[in-house]
Order: C-alpha cells, then structure tokens, then sequence
C-alpha cells in the first residue's frame, strides 16, 4: 500500500473523521512489536479472527485481541485454574511420538479428524483467506492470504513457499512432553497434535523463533495479540489437563492485566 502525504493524507483523515467505517522449536525472548502488515494495514482488526474466549473448541478462525475491561477478566480466571509444576526432562522426546504430520486419523473426538483432509490444510481453510485449491480438490490449499496474528503482517503465501507459513502448536509439543505427555497414551498425544485448538497458521520464522518455549522465554511480537495468546494457550493446558511453569503462569497473566 502506498503511504499518503501531505494533502492526500488530510483528505483520507477528513473523510475518516466524517464517516463509521470499517476496515478504514529455539528460545526467543517476548519481543516488543507494532504489529504492522506487510501492506501498513494491520491484521489483528481484519475483521474475521474470533476472540479465543468464544472459540472453546479453536474451529473459528484467528486469535482476535482481547481488550474490554470484562474479558480481560474473563480471560485471568480461566488462567487462574491452570495448574503448575516444575518442567521435566527432554528425554526420549520425537516427534513421531504425537504421531506423523499432518494426520487426519486422530480419535474421532478431535475436530477436523478423518474428513478426507489433514491438518495443516485444514488450518489453512480455516484462517486463510482468497483460498485456491489443487485442481480437483477442496483439500489441497495452493495459494492463500494469511492475516497472521503473531507479527501482525499479511502474508500473500502460495504452496511454492511452503515454508513463509507453518502451522504452530501453541503448546508446543516438546513443551507437553516435559510436562506429562511423555506418559501419556498414543491417542492422547495424536489428539493435542492435531487439535485445531491447540494450531494456528502463522508466519514461519516467528513460528521458528518460538522453539519449544512457554509464554515466559516467548510470546507473539504484536502486542495487542497477547492477552489472547495466554488465553489460548490456558485453554490448552485445561482441556488436556496438563500443567504450566509457575513462570509461564505468572506471565500469561501479566498479559491479561489491567
């Protein structure tokens, strides 16, 4: 997008004022960021992304920010009932340990599994946008355009550049086997893999930059995305009973403050 200046940037200020418009795994520390997109518009208000507070079940798409006073307070009582404990060992993590990726034959209860379609595309039907398929598929994803609310860029991906975009477990998986998924049962670990509650699509150096780190060591560069980060990342640890560092605790609720 072409920035306006001087009169031109008046006018659009003057028409604005007039009118109700709308659209007018290593370790990496939080990262202070604007969130401005690749075109100077910002994606976390597009318009599309749900507050993760109404997604429960992570089958609308995006990670709205949270800002009322109210839901903010939603937001810290579900952190509050997240469990702590002290992260374990490394030891004997893979990641064909939570199954190959992207499978669409997790248990049944798992939204998405077994529709013809695996996980990574089905994500990206789920937050991108200006979708094109693969002839002869309404699987396959080839080309897409990503509001992505970690840096809050617009990504214009295609299946060439696979990579720009991948999918982020935002619990990561190394992360859920240091805190207890190493004991838990295969179909356990296919599920909290392949639940769209726990993926998001996003840019993929951020998403590299994450590594395996909880809210404490990482957190989205764009700001106004953090709060909901936390959320979701609570909404995680509750739905599969598994505990956060005091650290990550503390942190996510920091981000739901005030």
């Amino acid at each position: 997008m072409t920035r306006l200046r001087g009169g031109a940037a008046l006018a659009v200020a003057m028409v604005c004022a007039g009118a109700a418009l709308t659209g007018c795994e290593g370790l990496a520390p939080p990262v202070d960021g604007g969130g401005a997109s690749a075109s100077g518009a910002p994606a976390a208000g597009d318009g599309r992304a749900v507050n993760p507070l109404d997604n429960p079940d992570g089958t609308k798409p995006g990670l709205a920010p949270i800002t009322s006073t109210q839901d903010k307070a939603r937001a810290r009582a579900l952190i509050e009932k997240v469990a702590t404990k002290g992260r374990g060992p490394r030891t004997g993590y893979d990641r064909d340990e939570f199954g190959y990726a992207w499978m669409d034959s997790a248990p049944r209860d798992v939204p998405y599994s077994h529709n013809g379609c695996d996980s990574r595309n089905d994500l990206l039907k789920r937050d991108g946008r200006d979708l094109r398929f693969r002839a002869g598929s309404n699987c396959v994803v080839t080309a897409m355009t990503l509001h992505d609310p970690y840096t809050g860029k617009v990504i214009e991906w295609t299946k060439s550049q696979a990579i720009k975009v991948q999918i982020d477990h935002v619990m990561p998986l190394s992360y859920d086997w240091q805190m207890g998924a190493s004991r838990w049962t295969k179909d356990k670990r296919e599920s909290i893999a392949n639940d769209p509650l726990n993926l998001v699509p996003v840019d993929g150096p951020t998403n590299s930059a994450k590594g395996d780190s909880g809210p404490a060591s990482w957190l989205p560069p764009d700001r106004r995305i953090r709060c909901a980060y936390s959320v979701r990342f609570a909404q995680v640890s509750l739905k599969y009973d598994l505990p956060v560092t005091s650290a990550d605790k503390e942190m996510m609720l920091e981000q739901c403050g005030g």
